[in-house]
């Protein structure tokens, strides 16, 4: 299940777990982001086991900058507070590209 992070706090908890974590930085103008929606829900489906969410990154530009976010949509991945992966918006394109980078982690 897809999480929306509205605390700085509450996304600083997610990040902690010892599992993997993914976090999708997006905004609500993004066209990307928009076609990154319309498949993501599969994506998750077929990663049970990771936690996901989402952070808007003009709502939070102190942890978009601490986690060198430039484009959006941006999936992180972090396990105990460290990120572990970082699939950058110009490849987060299609299905197939970010399953790709979910199973090389």
């Amino acid at each position: 299940m897809m999480k929306n992070i509205s605390a700085e706090q509450e996304y600083r908890e997610q990040i902690k777990q010892e599992g993997l974590t993914v976090g999708i930085f997006t905004t609500t103008w993004c066209p990307d982001c928009k076609r990154l929606d319309m498949f993501i829900d599969e994506i998750t489906q077929e990663h049970q086991d990771k936690q996901w969410f989402t952070i808007d990154r003009d709502e939070f530009p102190e942890i978009s900058e601490e986690q060198t976010v430039m484009g959006i949509p941006s999936l992180l991945v972090f396990k105990n507070g460290e990120k572990i992966g970082h699939l950058h918006s110009a490849n987060a394109k299609t299905p197939e590209a970010v399953n790709e980078f979910l199973n090389n982690l």
